[in-house]
């Protein structure tokens, strides 16, 4: 998916929605548990009853990963339930050198992994070689960790050097010499506030990944005060608010309802800016 149709696609539905699958079969309705691969049965459940309101998925590998095989084939599955329309993020975080991130690359972009998505996250400590494999592929996008909403992002993140300024924003500044706007975006944690002001400093026009809104309790209207441009490119992901918002046979139906609460307020939003009329 390009840049232009990604816009084009927040425009369409009014929304930046972006639902986590992080499917932990311990969480699922039990009923589920009777069927054949129950992962896949609630994440097709998820994405039918969603589909119309968000513009992306995004599974988080290692929920697929400690599944051993019958893990990666609901993964491969899910991945083909998922409209062409909607943006396919793989959170796996990958952040090796060399040979090791261009076979990284190969297995979450190229058909014969079965997997084929459009986006994978990735750690850039390990610097350019860590990075630059992914940006190889055409059509395809690096999702590089910039802020994230984790306690331990003050750890390292916000080291400030001698002039002031913070590890995440000289990560920012270097990675975009890399790429471009049509095949970089940044992970930024809703918990950050009004960091985003600095983040869009040094990225005024990519576009941010956004994970803590909902169970994590980011908010949406500062994500928005501080990270939205005139084209929106905003990624706002939610996961356990919309995906475990029931436990019962109506599950999906209670996913819609809380999916299509945050696209009504995505949609205040998108107006108050200007990015839709």
């Amino acid at each position: 998916m390009t840049r232009e149709a990604l816009i084009d696609q927040i425009k369409q539905k009014r929304s930046f929605l972006c639902v986590g699958l992080d499917t932990d079969i311990k969480k699922i309705p039990k009923h589920l548990l009777d069927y054949e691969d129950p992962v896949f049965e609630f994440n097709k459940q998820i994405i039918a009853a969603t589909a119309d309101l968000c513009v992306a998925y995004k599974p988080n590998i290692a929920f697929y990963e400690s599944g051993g095989m019958s893990g990666w084939q609901s993964l491969q599955k899910t991945c083909k339930e998922i409209p062409s329309d909607c943006l396919h993020i793989a959170d796996a975080k990958r952040g090796d050198i060399g040979n090791t991130a261009a076979m990284y690359a190969k297995a979450f972009f190229e058909e014969e992994s079965g997997l084929a998505f459009d986006a994978v996250t990735v750690a850039p400590y390990m610097g350019e070689d860590s990075v630059t494999p992914f940006l190889s592929f055409p059509g395809k996008w690096a999702i590089v960790l910039a802020l994230t909403s984790n306690k331990g992002s003050l750890d390292f993140q916000y080291i400030q050097d001698r002039t002031g300024v913070h590890l995440f924003e000289r990560v920012i500044q270097k990675v975009n010499a890399w790429g471009t706007t049509a095949n970089l975006m940044y992970v930024v944690g809703a918990t950050q506030g009004e960091a985003f002001k600095l983040i869009r400093k040094q990225a005024p026009e990519h576009f941010l990944l956004v994970p803590g809104v909902g169970a994590q309790g980011g908010s949406l209207e500062e994500v928005c005060a501080y990270g939205m441009n005139k084209d929106c490119c905003l990624l706002v992901n939610a996961t356990r608010s919309i995906i475990y918002a029931g436990t019962g046979k109506d599950f999906a139906e209670q996913a819609r309802n809380e999916a299509l609460q945050l696209q009504k307020a995505m949609e205040a939003e998108l107006i108050k800016y200007g990015v839709i009329g």
